[in-house]
């Protein structure tokens, strides 16, 4: 059995239609966390209604993105899910991904049994765990099995099904604007506020690490925090449109980082190399040395400037006969001291106002 350093691996709940054509940048970063050149990967088709065409598709896509292996395991009920022999391959893995399809067969095949075990165990032992569309909603604790689209939250709108709990205190939706899914989703967080609501785009995935979820892909995830929220979801009737007041919205796109514990965003945007970053900080304080410089003086940077110009001209100039005559000038290039001769002509003139 292969063990990852590092604890728990990454997961990738994919928003589904991910690309798989041109820069299939979803896959490849779940191929990187995989391992790259040394990952193992096998591909859980078990909600798909396809046949052995998935399997192939995804096999292709895996190996030219540089993985070593590429194995299809297809459990279709939980006596194949607990049975041996589709177990082992999930063994020696070092990335798990499970397609598309029927929410409700996932959960009913693989929560509970020995394989939705074995996919825990290789998570927690370093293993990529991801999937696309129903395989993204599987990762958590509490999944959508079912429900209607719409904008408005209503009751009874979707209905919840078992996970495999690899992400905590969270409900995972996907097709998430494409499909307009705003509403069962925003109606599960007002009946559930403990729960943060995640809804993926598609080609899109969030991916968790530790407690932190990072945005990958073309769309984007939006994040329900209804922590503080206001419902009415314990009287509504049945399919009555929903209360949801107080709810903190997140719209996150490629590059952005949230803090699930504390519900915060991080980070977006690409940030710079380290060494760069160091140069920015190092120009950034001496800017504000500069400034407060300027300000001891009295005038604006640009006043400054401009008098020190018209110093350096007058003094050139005058520097011949100056000299010549025996008189002492300051030079141009002597800096400004507090109680220098009022004639100084790098003072600035106390006929100008200050700024």
């Amino acid at each position: 059995m292969s063990e990852l350093p590092g604890g728990p691996g990454a997961l990738f709940a994919i928003g589904g239609a991910e690309d798989k054509l041109k820069k299939r940048t979803v896959l490849q970063e779940f191929v990187e966390a995989a391992g790259g050149p040394k990952a193992r990967i096998v591909v859980v088709p078990t909600a798909s209604a396809l046949g052995p065409d998935v399997i192939d598709v995804y096999r292709a896509l895996f190996a030219a993105l540089g993985a070593e292996s590429v194995v299809g395991v297809r459990p279709e009920n939980r006596e194949d899910a607990d049975d041996p022999a589709f177990i082992a391959p999930l063994n020696d893995a070092t990335g798990v991904f499970m397609t598309g399809g029927n929410q409700l067969k996932l959960a009913g095949v693989v929560t509970g049994t020995a394989f939705g075990r074995a996919v825990t165990a290789a998570h927690a032992r370093g293993a990529a765990v991801g999937g696309t569309s129903a395989g993204a909603s599987i990762l958590a604790e509490h999944m959508i099995a079912f429900g209607r689209s719409g904008a408005t939250p209503r009751q009874r709108m979707s209905q919840l099904s078992n996970g495999l709990g690899l992400v905590q205190g969270a409900i995972v939706d996907q097709h998430f604007a494409q499909r307009n899914r705003y509403g069962r989703l925003l109606s599960l967080v007002a009946q559930s506020p403990g729960l943060l609501g995640i809804g993926v785009d598609e080609d899109t995935a969030a991916v968790f690490r530790g407690s932190h979820l990072e945005v990958v892909g073309r769309g984007a995830v939006t994040i329900f925090d209804g922590s503080r929220i206001t419902s009415n979801g314990h009287y509504a009737g049945r399919s009555e449109p929903l209360l949801a007041s107080g709810v903190v919205l997140h719209v996150l796109p490629a590059t952005a980082t949230f803090d699930l514990q504390n519900r915060v965003l991080l980070s977006f945007g690409k940030q710079p190399p380290a060494t760069e970053l160091a140069e920015m900080q190092a120009a950034e304080a001496d800017l504000r040395k500069l400034a407060k410089e300027i300000a001891a003086e009295g005038v604006s940077p640009k006043y400054y400037a401009d008098r020190k110009k018209r110093a350096g001209r007058r003094t050139s100039k005058k520097s011949a006969t100056a000299i010549g005559a025996g008189e002492s000038r300051p030079e141009a290039t002597e800096p400004i001291t507090a109680g220098a001769d009022a004639e100084n002509p790098l003072l600035p003139d106390r006929t100008q106002p200050e700024v």
